[in-house]
């Protein structure tokens, strides 16, 4: 019997320019990514690469979907899912966050974000 191999990359910083408004367009935010992915590995002990989930691969992912703007970071994190996915039909669950560090609220204080979970 196999456990389930989470693979997990966290605190990941990007600027990037995704949001609603004209001015977060323009000059752009923050952005903190999070992302676990989960499989089942094929043998009871991993010995190689080949056999996992190549955390430098995901990283390059994230580098460049986030350099593609999006107006909702909901929509961001569903086809970063689907992308994952797609690219590693091996994965059974992946669990993503994108957080804003200074979304355009007046006044507000903190930060914004999403969480998107899903398995297959």
């Amino acid at each position: 019997m196999h456990g389930i191999m989470t693979i997990e990359l966290k605190e990941l910083r990007f600027h990037a320019f995704h949001g609603l408004f004209p001015e977060e367009k323009k000059t752009g935010n923050d952005f903190e990514v999070n992302i676990l992915v989960s499989f089942v590995p094929d043998s009871a002990v991993i010995r190689n690469l080949d056999s996992t989930i190549d955390y430098a691969r995901l990283y390059d992912i994230l580098k460049v979907e986030m350099k593609k703007p999006r107006t909702l970071l909901e929509t961001l994190a569903m086809e970063i899912a689907e992308l994952i996915h797609s690219l590693f039909p091996e994965i059974r669950k992946i669990d993503i966050s994108i957080r804003k560090d200074q979304p355009p609220i007046l006044h507000f204080t903190g930060n914004t974000g999403v969480r998107y979970q899903i398995e297959y």
